[in-house]
C-alpha cells in the first residue's frame, strides 16, 4: 500500500509539471527583475557574454542571469523567440542571413548589417545591435615562413603555387554549396593539388607542423596567434560576412531602456586581433571567460566616454 502511495505521489507531481509547461532546466526563462543573456558554448560567445553582462550590471540596477552552452546559432534564436532567453551575446551576419532569416548570402558587410538589423526588427521584433567591430569569417590561412618565402599576402597570391599544396578544411566546407569548395574554385579560378577534410580544431596544428601548407580557419581562433600563422585576405571577398554584435528583445528593451544606451557603448570596439588575443587567453592559457571579460572592460574603463 506504500510503494502504491508513493507512486500516486509521483505521479501527480509529474503531472503537475507537464501541465504547467515549464522548460528544460537551464532554459526556464529569467525571473522577474532579471534577464537571461545567452551564449554558445565556444569562448568567444563566452567572453562575449560575460563582456555583456559585466556592463549592464555596471551601469544599471538590472539583474543578469547567464544561460551557457547553447548548441548553435539556431538553438540561440529558439530561445529568443520562445521569451527563455532576452539577448543572445554573439550572433554574425551571414549565420542569421541563412539560418533565422533563411535569405541568400551578401558579400558586402554593411549591406548585410542592414538587412539583418530591419528583418530582426520586423520579423521578430528584436534589435541587432551594431557590430562589435570584430568579424568572425573562414579565412585561408598560412604559416608566418611560407608567407614570406612566397610573399603571399592576398588568396590570390595562392595561385601560381596551388597545385603543388595540401589543404586542411572543414570536412563540411568542401561540400557546402555556395560558399564551399566548389564554389571557391568557380570564384579564384584554381585549385589546391590535395585537399584533407579534418575536424576545424586540428586544422591550427596542422599548418604549424608542417603537416598541411595551407589551412581555412576561422579569423578569431586564438590559435592564429598561438601558433604564428598568417591570414590571407579574401581579395576577391569570396566568404559572406559574419560582422559580430549581440540581439536583444525590444520587449525588454522598452522594460528597461536604460540597456539601449549601455550595449551599445560596445559597438566598435573589439577588432579581430583583440578577438584573437582574448580567445587565444581562454584556448591557450586556460583562463576563464569571465576574468577576461572583467580585464578587458576594466582596462577600458567600462567604456564610459563611449
Amino acid at each position: 500500500m506504500l510503494k502504491v502511495n508513493r507512486l500516486l505521489v509521483i505521479l501527480a507531481v509529474t503531472m503537475s509539471i507537464l501541465i504547467s509547461g515549464c522548460a528544460l532546466p537551464g532554459l526556464s526563462g529569467p525571473s522577474k527583475n532579471t534577464i537571461a543573456v545567452g551564449t554558445l558554448s565556444t569562448s568567444e560567445s563566452q567572453i562575449m557574454g560575460n563582456i555583456v553582462r559585466q556592463m549592464i550590471e555596471h551601469y544599471t540596477d538590472v539583474q543578469v542571469e547567464m544561460v551557457n552552452n547553447l548548441g548553435s546559432s539556431i538553438v540561440q534564436h529558439k530561445a529568443m523567440m520562445n521569451n527563455d532567453v532576452d539577448i543572445t551575446a554573439t550572433r554574425y551576419t551571414g549565420t542569421d542571413l541563412a539560418g533565422a532569416l533563411g535569405m541568400e548570402p551578401v558579400k558586402d558587410p554593411e549591406k548585410a548589417l542592414e538587412i539583418v538589423q530591419r528583418e530582426f526588427e520586423e520579423r521578430f521584433d528584436q534589435t541587432w545591435f551594431d557590430s562589435y567591430g570584430f568579424a568572425n569569417s573562414y579565412a585561408f590561412t598560412v604559416t608566418r615562413e611560407l608567407a614570406e618565402k612566397q610573399n603571399l599576402e592576398t588568396v590570390s597570391d595562392l595561385e601560381s603555387i596551388a597545385s603543388d599544396l595540401k589543404l586542411g578544411v572543414d570536412n563540411a566546407w568542401l561540400k557546402r554549396k555556395g560558399d564551399g569548395y566548389q564554389g571557391f574554385v568557380g570564384e579564384y579560378g584554381f585549385e589546391f593539388g590535395k585537399t584533407f577534410p579534418m575536424q576545424i580544431g586540428l586544422v591550427y596544428q596542422a599548418a604549424a607542423n608542417g603537416k598541411m601548407d595551407v589551412v581555412l580557419a576561422y579569423t578569431t581562433d586564438g590559435r592564429i596567434k598561438a601558433y604564428d600563422l598568417k591570414v590571407l585576405e579574401d581579395d576577391k571577398h569570396f566568404f559572406p560576412p559574419y560582422d559580430t554584435s549581440l540581439v536583444a528583445r525590444n520587449e525588454v528593451l522598452r522594460e528597461h531602456p536604460e540597456l539601449r544606451e549601455v550595449l551599445q557603448k560596445l559597438a566598435g570596439t573589439i577588432n579581430t586581433e583583440k578577438m584573437q588575443e582574448m580567445n587565444y587567453q581562454a584556448d591557450g592559457k586556460m583562463k576563464e571567460p569571465t576574468v577576461i571579460a572583467k580585464e578587458f572592460l576594466e582596462e577600458n574603463h567600462y567604456f564610459e566616454d563611449q
